[in-house]
């Protein structure tokens, strides 16, 4: 028995890495069909910065997110705790407040919404999706209420430093954004594989139950999580109204679906117990990585909405091949 659940994980694990391959088929195909001169552009390192540049908010988000679904939840409040969190940095910035207290505010708050979030879905052991949806939606709702439905930026007579805070390029050419994205990811690494916290994330992930009679305190670790995403998501929003010198209710609309389908196209399940922050940054660059292919060769122009219907077919063929792999195994147990 042990030996045929093993060879059916094995071929659809062996199937999402044949999807794979197919999609990197497909972004080489991309590639080769680029011009001389786009090609050139494609293959410069001011191309590969600002790749990183415009997914490292999303990445800063997908790592909270990666140790939510490891934990076999899910948190889709990310989008709106982003967009609320970088909309009160400006306006506490603007009312003289300092920018690290400013930082500090906002991610208290991603803390406390990540709490409320835990509070309902993991102690009240209702269904996840339904709660940091709605959560999403008030938080959405909240940030049209403190904008008035309009973006807002840094007074300047204020703080003209706030910019900085994401822009500024190291050695000339590296943002402070990638770098602090990358210290996230390096974090969110060292504690899914190096710590006692995340090896109880992928056994809650596995089986709940199993996780329970083991002695894990599977409340207040998985509840943790959604305090990390939380935490994450806000500093997201943080750096993003750095990045744009604004705050808009409309900017985390469609981000939480898009990291999340993002994750798990990197290899992370929605069932729990399998990912990682390295699976989940692979996938992240990949969508990011073929959109950048897309506008180079001018695709959006002549047909605008093929780069959006691939990232749907791939998203669609991962979800379907993790969805099929897990019911085969319940199938067999």
């Amino acid at each position: 028995m042990i030996t045929n659940i093993k060879g059916y994980i094995t071929k659809i694990l062996s199937l999402q890495k044949a999807f794979f391959a197919i999609l990197l088929v497909v972004f080489v195909l991309l590639l080769f069909n680029l011009n001389e001169k786009t090609h050139t552009e494609f293959f410069t390192s001011y191309n590969f910065v600002d790749l990183l540049k415009s997914n490292s908010i999303y990445l800063l988000l997908a790592m909270g997110e990666t140790i939510v679904l490891v934990a076999g939840g899910v948190d889709l409040s990310i989008g709106g705790v982003m967009t609320v969190s970088g909309i009160m940095a400006i306006l506490l910035i603007n009312s003289g407040v300092s920018i690290p207290i400013a930082i500090m505010i906002c991610i208290l708050f991603g803390a406390v919404v990540g709490a409320i979030n835990a509070y309902i879905s993991v102690y009240q052991k209702t269904e996840p999706f339904i709660i940091t949806l709605g959560m999403g939606v008030l938080l959405t709702g909240v940030a049209q209420q403190l904008t008035n439905a309009h973006p807002v930026s840094v007074d300047f007579s204020k703080s003209d430093n706030f910019l900085n805070l994401a822009n500024y390029k190291l050695f000339g050419q590296v943002p402070v954004l990638v770098i602090v994205m990358a210290v996230v990811l390096a974090v969110i690494y060292w504690t899914l594989r190096s710590t006692s916290f995340g090896r109880n994330c992928y056994a809650i992930g596995g089986d709940y139950e199993v996780a329970k009679y083991s002695g894990i305190n599977v409340l207040r670790t998985k509840s943790l999580t959604y305090v990390i995403s939380g935490v994450t998501a806000a500093l997201g929003g943080v750096m993003l109204s750095s990045q744009l010198n604004a705050g808009n209710s409309i900017f985390g609309d469609v981000t939480a679906l898009y990291v999340v389908c993002a994750v798990v196209v990197g290899g992370t399940s929605v069932a729990g117990g399998i990912g990682g922050a390295f699976k989940s940054a692979i996938g992240l660059v990949l969508l990011g990585l073929l959109t950048n292919a897309f506008n180079m060769l001018r695709i959006d122009s002549f047909v605008p909405y093929l780069p959006t219907g691939l990232q749907g077919i791939i998203i669609v063929g991962i979800i379907w091949l993790d969805s099929y792999g897990r019911k085969r195994k319940r199938e067999i147990v």
